[in-house]
């Protein structure tokens, strides 16, 4: 790299780590404002996911995709700064998983939108692809949290490898809380979600 080429670089370093700085708590700020003011919506029973139902479901649509884009292009940049190889592989997962689970839209049921059924409504391929497209983005930041932690260890920054390994668990315990079905498990899989992904913008943030 030149002389001339190198604040080039670094200045497209620091646009993409921005991006991934400003992924998480785009994504948490939106959804939670509509889990607070949308009718019918009730964070103990119903995913954030469920948002993306509705007239008003092209919010949360367009936050998956555009939280989705910006962890991709944060990743890119944290490939840039990051000893690590992986993390920046699995948190560019993570987004793409992000994208898909905005375009493939659960559909209404357990009471939401107002007017849907009381019970869970029929599995429909739309359903399933969500399904998929979470779990790899779930299962990817999980992973990422925990080679961030072993990354960290490894370089003696003890305090963030801790805090990684916090975040990854936190979204791990929610995840499988959830999807076992214990009480509020939408609420444990909601705060573990904005947890892992608020530190990995954090840690794009701390490395511009």
């Amino acid at each position: 790299m030149t002389a001339i080429q190198a604040p080039a670089f670094r200045t497209t370093t620091r646009g993409l780590l921005t991006c991934g700085a400003i992924a998480a708590p785009l994504w948490a700020v939106v959804s939670l404002a509509q889990a607070a003011t949308r009718e019918g919506f009730d964070l103990m029973r119903h995913p954030l996911s469920m948002l993306s139902t509705g007239d008003l479901g092209w919010l949360q649509i367009l936050n998956f995709v555009a939280a989705g884009v910006l962890t991709v292009l944060g990743a890119n940049g944290l490939a840039r700064v990051l000893p690590s190889v992986w993390a920046p592989r699995l948190v560019r997962v993570n987004g793409v998983g992000m994208i898909a689970a905005g375009v493939f839209v659960m559909s209404p049921g357990s009471g939401f939108p107002v007017g849907a059924p009381a019970g869970p409504g029929e599995m429909t391929w739309h359903d399933l692809g969500h399904m998929v497209a979470g779990s790899v983005a779930f299962i990817s930041l999980i992973a990422a949290c925990y080679v961030l932690a072993r990354s960290f260890a490894r370089a003696g920054r003890r305090g963030r490898a801790v805090v990684s390994v916090v975040a990854g668990t936190a979204l791990l315990v929610g995840d499988l809380w959830a999807m076992a079905g214990g009480a509020a498990g939408s609420l444990t899989l909601a705060v573990g979600a904005i947890t892992a992904m608020a530190w990995v913008s954090a840690v794009a943030a701390q490395q511009r």
